[in-house]
């Protein structure tokens, strides 16, 4: 089921790509000491309620702490997301408060991957993306799946039309480019594009009518 608040960024024909979110190995290595905590407090009180300590039963309610605090990390792994629309790659994360980053496909210029032993072996790693914008760079650490992300990042920007094979920049049907010019003309309402960069892409595209 997709993410309420993510439908809300989505702008006007803008449609999910993919979700990604950091390895299960980050949740693991955040939620721990919650887990060694927890195991201890439940040994210890045990050991203690069998030898009939009064009152060592009321040691159970210290587990409400690491319980709260491996639920407060789950959640912060959970919202952390990385997100590919036809359009843009954006991070959102934050339970309550929210914080989005988002990268306009036509704007980057690069993607990077890095993946060490263990990453390759276990499937995580690290996706740099180079934009020409003012953030310069976008890092998404210990990502699950790195591979499969990076390409359908490289995808959706080669359908939108800034690719570099052979094939990119064209449309199958050239009574797609009205609509295709409609949603530009929408990202350039919103400050995603530029005023030059609108015109630019129309001109190339009213070319290929």
């Amino acid at each position: 089921m997709t993410d309420k608040y993510l439908e809300s960024l989505l702008g006007q024909n803008e449609k999910l790509v993919l979700t990604a979110r950091q390895h299960t190995f980050i949740l693991l290595s955040a939620i721990a000491a919650e887990i060694l905590v927890i195991g201890l407090i439940l040994a210890g009180v045990t050991a203690l309620t069998v030898m009939a300590v009064p009152l060592a039963a009321f040691g159970y309610l210290l587990l409400i702490l690491p319980v709260v605090k491996g639920t407060y990390d789950f959640l912060n792994w959970r919202q952390l997301q990385y997100v590919i629309t036809n359009r843009r790659v954006i991070q959102l994360s934050g339970i309550f408060s929210k914080n989005v980053t988002d990268s306009s496909l036509e704007k980057v210029t690069d993607v990077q991957m890095s993946q060490s032993t263990f990453g390759r072996i276990f499937n995580y790693g690290d996706i740099e993306i180079l934009t020409a914008s003012e953030l310069g760079a976008n890092n998404f650490r210990r990502i699950a799946n790195p591979v499969r992300f990076k390409t359908a990042m490289l995808d959706a920007k080669e359908q939108m039309g800034y690719g570099e094979g052979p094939g990119a920049g064209r449309t199958s049907h050239s009574d797609d480019i009205p609509a295709i010019i409609a949603e530009l003309d929408g990202l350039r309402a919103k400050g995603v594009i530029t005023e030059q960069e609108f015109q630019d892409k129309k001109r190339d595209l009213l070319k290929k009518m």
